[in-house]
């Protein structure tokens, strides 16, 4: 395989793996390195192309992250995002500052000079998505402004093109940016002269590869959910492993309606032995009485990486696989420096077996993509997400005890027959249905009542970095609020239409 032509430096934001992500399906591979890893790379590489990703923080912190010392002087193309834009102006003698009318958060309006080569061939004026609070007022002797915000008041892009810089306030790649990727391959193709050396079909190879060279002969057992994710991974492992793999489905008593039968079913499509263990009780004791989201999280994940930790010791595994994607991974903060959104059950487990993510780059439609090419059954590669934690953070206000769960496992199930019906379900990405506790007055047979309500909501998206709320038909809506609100606990229906950001897939 050929050597990496681009680096991407991660400065922390939750779309750096993003950018990866992007440029695989553009053709091309990257290294995500965070900056101290990078500058250690550079010293035995030599990039074709830098990018230097967004993030969180301010130039001006004190512990703000930092690129590799002497980038600007490497005669390397850089092209700088959002925070990474913010750091070269204020390294080459720009003005970064805070403003609360400059800031810009989901979609603007950008005008481009589009005879930069950066934006040759895209639209004069154009949707970008956008996600900072500082700007940069000033840009640094010998930049030129190349785009600026429909009002003229934020400078949305720069570049010296002796310098071999560019920089960009705005995120091109996220789907929102309307020809994101056309700016991507122009930094790419037209400015950096790189040659695509990606395609899908690597990745099997590049994974099988990569897990043997430290797994080879020895026995592993994987956490086996039967969603895309783990059951996609067990069957790019089973040559590996062989019978030395072992997939462990934990029963939390917060499945789905049939899931049981399902998963069992994706264990034989995968070609992998699985053990089921029953462990109900001992999920309903750790999380006892708590209704805080986060708190109910980490009950859980603590109590998932025991029984794992159980089970890989009576399988003798010497490893632990976890199937947890390059979202999973950002949004628990573990990806480089990417702010806590919400922890993950196979996150950051601290088991003491050795854990495996042979998926920790990879997005949702590229395992699908995986799916597919190992001629997965259709019911696996298009399997909607479900969360580890299961019915238990679909449980709003009160603790999420076996009556609660049986009511939103029973919610869940009419919402989803619905969907299906009238063909809705496989346009949805992910459907949630959670259980509101908090009780409101309704009527029925003629007498009050107090009860609970329940939300729907459905999202559609490529990467689950951003997804955009599905507003279901009319029709569709009417026959969900006559069909739920039939249960003697269930008084309304909501329907969550909200776009991410700024809400997040899941209600907790």
């Amino acid at each position: 395989m050929k050597s990496i032509q681009i680096l991407i430096v991660d400065m922390g934001s939750q779309y750096t793996l993003v950018i990866g992500r992007t440029l695989r399906e553009l053709g091309y591979r990257a290294a995500v390195l965070s900056p101290g890893k990078a500058e250690g790379w550079l010293k035995s590489n030599k990039p074709k192309a830098i990018i230097l990703s967004g993030g969180s923080a301010s130039v001006y912190e004190k512990n703000s992250p930092k690129p590799p010392k002497n980038i600007l002087k490497m005669d390397v193309p850089i092209l700088g995002i959002c925070y990474g834009m913010q750091w070269i102006s204020h390294k080459t003698g720009g003005l970064v500052a805070p403003h609360h009318e400059r800031k810009e958060y989901g979609e603007a309006i950008v005008k481009f000079d589009t005879k930069n080569t950066l934006f040759h061939g895209i639209k004069h004026k154009n949707i970008v998505w956008a996600s900072h609070g500082d700007s940069v007022e000033k840009v640094p002797a010998g930049f030129k402004i190349t785009a600026r915000s429909a009002d003229g008041k934020v400078i949305e892009a720069m570049s010296n093109t002796v310098r071999k810089i560019w920089g960009v306030q705005f995120h091109p790649e996220v789907t929102h940016t309307k020809e994101g990727k056309k700016i991507l391959v122009n930094f790419l193709e037209r400015i950096s002269g790189c040659e695509k050396d990606w395609q899908p079909a690597d990745m099997v190879d590049d994974i099988r590869n990569e897990t043997a060279k430290v797994a080879s002969g020895k026995k592993a057992i994987i956490g086996f959910s039967g969603g895309v994710d783990s059951t996609t991974l067990s069957a790019v492992l089973a040559p590996v492993f062989g019978k030395n793999l072992l997939a462990v489905c934990i029963d939390t008593g917060a499945l789905r309606r049939n899931e049981l039968e399902e998963i069992k079913f994706n264990a034989d499509a995968a070609g992998v032995n699985l053990k089921v263990v029953k462990a109900a009780s001992r999920f309903q004791k750790a999380i006892g009485r708590q209704t805080h989201s986060e708190l109910k999280r980490k009950k859980f994940k603590k109590l998932y990486g025991r029984i794992l930790e159980e089970e890989a010791k009576k399988f003798g595994a010497d490893f632990i696989v976890q199937g947890s994607l390059a979202t999973d991974l950002i949004e628990s903060g573990s990806a480089g420096k990417a702010d806590l959104i919400k922890s993950h059950h196979n996150v950051g487990l601290n088991l003491k077996v050795k854990e495996l993510y042979p998926f920790r780059n990879l997005f949702k439609y590229e395992v699908r993509e995986l799916a597919r090419q190992l001629k997965l059954p259709r019911s696996i590669s298009q399997r909607q997400p479900f969360p580890g934690p299961g019915l238990f953070i679909r449980i709003i206000g009160e603790p999420p005890k076996k009556d609660k769960l049986d009511i939103v496992r029973w919610a869940d199930g009419e919402v989803s027959d619905i969907l299906k019906k009238h063909k809705v379900y496989e346009n949805v990405s992910q459907l949630i249905v959670a259980l509101d506790c908090q009780r409101t007055v309704g009527i029925k047979g003629d007498g009050r009542v107090y009860a609970y309500s329940v939300i729907v909501r459905g999202v559609r998206t490529l990467d689950f970095m951003t997804a955009e709320g599905v507003q279901f038909p009319s029709e569709v809506r009417r026959e969900i609020s006559t069909a739920v609100t039939k249960h003697p606990k269930i008084v309304r229906v909501f329907f969550d239409e909200t776009n991410k950001p700024p809400a997040t897939t899941e209600m907790e």
